[in-house]
């Protein structure tokens, strides 16, 4: 029996109808924070802008998410894309921050709540005194994962030939990404003041050791069993927490990012929350058409992209990175790969 294919218009119905909801909630609480008309067009204008803020910066982060996804069984894939969906939403952009003022400030999370809707100038204010181990934990993770995929010698698929063919030949050397990784952090921290030094370094450690265990999570779940059914369950299982992690990474700079634009937490999470609809429909979008497969090349650029947002990250804790130029890099790298991919198949067909 034959399939009638989605439309674009298929994968935009869920994000289209978060992004109504969405904005009528920007203007109620506009209204209700300030009462004016003015403060409506406001935080209608921010919630716009915060979503497509997220959108540039998680284009890449649909493309991996997307790779990983034709590897899981569908049950997984599925969980992902409705449990995932809401720990990104609210565990991200809400239970997140939250969470690094509690620690930070040194009260429980139901004080960070009433912190962020009471004071939330103070609320900005602590998060942006933890920005610093949050760039160096985001920007670690987010490096390991371009470097294991640059580094695998089993990587068949060259888009810039001579480059990855020398590092697919340097991922024979054991240790190579922690150590390459490892002497960025290192740099970056002996460039800040020295009060900020030990705990930049502790958090990009501690992003070496969650790749590491989430990596190696999904690797041994996929052996506990020979079995089909157990082995497809585990190897879900691991998936699953790699992208979750990855996600969470992904999110530092959009989070961050969100409270140059506004202090208020509720704005922020349903802001971001609109275009994580939007990346999580493209998500499906490339994993239901096999675009990944037609484009050769997007891949690859997806994960250039990875690598330069996390040179960025570390530049964040030196310098500030207008979060336009931080989605416009991505953007424009994935372009570019779908440009290259594009012009190869052109010539496949005219060769062939």
């Amino acid at each position: 029996m034959s399939t009638v294919p989605k439309s674009a218009l298929h994968y935009l119905k869920w994000p289209l109808i978060v992004t109504v909801v969405g904005l009528g909630l920007s203007a109620w609480l506009g209204y209700a924070t300030h009462g004016t008309f003015g403060a409506v067009l406001s935080f209608l204008m921010i919630g716009l802008v915060l979503a497509a803020l997220e959108i540039a910066l998680s284009f890449d982060n649909a493309i991996v998410n997307a790779n990983k996804l034709e590897d899981m069984t569908p049950i997984w894939r599925q969980r992902f894309l409705t449990w995932g969906i809401l720990i990104a939403v609210f565990g991200m952009r809400i239970i997140f921050p939250l969470a690094i003022v509690a620690v930070f400030a040194k009260i429980n999370p139901i004080q960070a709540m009433q912190l962020a809707i009471a004071q939330p100038d103070e609320y900005a204010r602590i998060i942006e005194g933890a920005h610093k181990s949050i760039v160096a934990f985001g920007g670690t993770f987010l490096m390991m994962v371009a470097l294991s995929f640059f580094l695998d010698p089993e990587k068949e698929i060259d888009w810039v030939g001579p480059l990855e063919k020398r590092l697919r030949q340097c991922g024979s050397v054991r240790g190579l990404e922690i150590a390459f990784v490892l002497a960025i952090v290192a740099g970056v921290s002996l460039a800040l003041p020295v009060a900020k030094q030990t705990g930049f370094l502790l958090s990009g450690i501690m992003g070496i050791i969650i790749f590491t265990m989430v990596e190696g999570l999904g690797k041994a779940l996929d052996g506990v069993a020979r079995d089909a059914t157990k082995v497809g369950a585990a190897g879900g299982f691991g998936a699953f927490m790699y992208l979750e992690v990855l996600d969470a990474s992904f999110s530092f700079d959009g989070v961050i990012g969100a409270f140059a634009l506004t202090t208020n937490i509720l704005l922020i999470a349903i802001g971001l929350g609109i275009g994580a609809m939007y990346v999580r429909s493209m998500t499906i979008m490339l994993v239901e058409k096999g675009t990944l497969k037609e484009f050769l090349y997007l891949e690859h650029g997806a994960f250039y992209s990875i690598f330069a947002l996390s040179i960025i990250m570390f530049l964040q804790a030196l310098c500030h990175v207008p979060e336009a130029i931080t989605g416009s890099i991505g953007v424009a790298l994935i372009g570019v790969s779908l440009f290259s991919s594009i012009r190869y198949n052109k010539q496949q067909i005219e060769t062939g």
